[in-house]
């Protein structure tokens, strides 16, 4: 995906266009009297666009670990379903003759190690939870710093 198109390079112009006109008014902060009107004003306008700018931050940090997790996930299940494939394909080439698939269908339908291990620890626990568990570990500390905010 080129940057043109990818959703995080559209967020990254608005906030950056936002910081940019912060900066403005920034120094036009610093050219205006101390303790008059606009002064007030200007401080309170600054503050107001600092929290919206690190709260849009915030949610794009957030947006990008939800998609590195998602992401995670669908490369694993891509690798699985490819090894599926292949070790079919490799089965159909090898032997030729419908005799000897009945034997090798456990063989064939068997996958990867480390799949093998998640699906024994889903077993032991009757669920999903232990994978469910993992993806709320990892997006936990994400979650704290935006409560916290």
């Amino acid at each position: 995906m080129s940057s043109t198109q990818d959703p995080f390079y559209i967020v990254k112009d608005e906030i950056q266009d936002s910081i940019d006109s912060l900066q403005g008014s920034f120094h036009e902060l610093e050219r205006v009297p101390v303790g008059s009107g606009e002064q007030s004003r200007l401080t309170k306008e600054l503050l107001s666009n600092c929290e919206s700018i690190e709260r849009q931050l915030l949610e794009t940090l957030l947006c990008n670990v939800l998609n590195q997790v998602e992401f995670e996930k669908q490369r694993k299940w891509t690798t699985t379903a490819r090894i599926q494939v292949g070790n079919i394909k490799k089965a159909v080439t090898v032997n030729g003759s419908s005799s000897n698939f009945g034997g090798m269908r456990q063989e064939l339908m068997r996958m990867p190690k480390s799949h093998q291990q998640q699906d024994k620890d889903r077993t032991r626990t009757g669920s999903y939870a232990s994978v469910d568990n993992d993806d709320f570990i990892s997006l936990e500390p994400v979650t704290q710093m935006l409560l916290i905010r």
